[in-house]
């Protein structure tokens, strides 16, 4: 199975503005449903990059993502809301008739962001998004999908977020032992709300993440915090300690289901994690 398509062999597809994510959604809801083509995908990745250009900031939708993912309000960017800017364009890559992996089921499992330099609300950001690096996973397929913004023809910030596409296969991993987990620096508890207000300030409208059903219909017995809010709520953990310029990762664990109350941890050599209860991992990232 091929990496995919080098930069170099990839079109350039412009869009005009953003795409509407929850048109979105829906068609791929729709695709599937047994019979409306959910299985008709080809086995590569598409050879093309999305690119919508000039970008802007609504201040009002960057607030509201401030309180909701724990940050000061001010007009300088988090480093995960160019992930939420650029989301849709992502979404409209992935659901693609020749996307190799349906966008329902598949399951964020990490994130990795380059913030070059701060980005600030007065700023508009041209995106550019890609998929690479198809692989087999024992669970399934994994795939990256590249988003980056630009300022001016100048790459400000990068984010890479790898999906797991779950396919029925033999055998599989066995579980390991797990490592005790660290101490807690801070307990949040996160309630259900999270769900519905993250889908709100981001556009990414899962079902498994702000309804029951939606949830139950996926396997969960409750519905879910977003990923990306979990990763956002460490940073502004670690907010009063970001430098201007730095690369944060984190790997997703278990979901967090809502509502719950989970332990966040500082480790001192740049990494941070989050667990339950029970000391089962959330979330572990790195920050350097």
């Amino acid at each position: 199975m091929g990496a995919g398509p080098e930069s170099d062999s990839r079109s350039r597809v412009e869009l005009p503005r953003m795409p509407a994510v929850g048109a979105l959604h829906r068609r791929a809801l729709l695709g599937a449903l047994p019979g409306l083509g959910g299985g008709r995908r080809g086995p590569d990745l598409p050879a093309v990059e999305l690119a919508v250009a000039g970008v802007s900031v609504d201040r009002a939708t960057l607030a509201d993502y401030d309180r909701v993912c724990g940050f000061r309000l001010t007009d300088r960017l988090p480093a995960t809301f160019p992930h939420v800017m650029g989301f849709p364009l992502a979404v409209r890559l992935m659901t693609a008739p020749d996307f190799p992996l349906p966008l329902i089921g598949l399951v964020h499992v990490g994130n990795r962001i380059t913030a070059h330099r701060p980005i600030t609300a007065d700023e508009t950001v041209d995106f550019t998004t890609y998929a690479e690096n198809l692989r087999p996973h024992d669970r399934g397929r994994q795939v990256d999908v590249v988003l980056v913004g630009s300022v001016d023809g100048t790459e400000v910030w990068r984010g890479v977020s790898t999906y797991l596409g779950r396919e029925r296969k033999p055998g599989g991993r066995e579980p390991g032992e797990r490592p005790a987990a660290p101490a807690a620096t801070a307990r949040w508890r996160v309630e259900p709300r999270i769900g519905t207000e993250y889908a709100r300030v981001s556009g990414d409208h899962n079902p498994i993440h702000t309804s029951r059903l939606g949830a139950r219909l996926f396997g969960f017995h409750r519905p879910i915090a977003h990923g990306m809010w979990s990763k956002a709520r460490c940073l502004a953990a670690l907010e009063a300690r970001l430098p201007d310029a730095y690369t944060v990762e984190v790997t997703f664990k278990l979901p967090v289901p809502l509502p719950s109350t989970v332990s966040f941890a500082l480790l001192p050599d740049g990494g941070f994690a989050v667990h339950d209860s029970r000391g089962r991992p959330h979330l572990a990232g790195h920050l350097r």
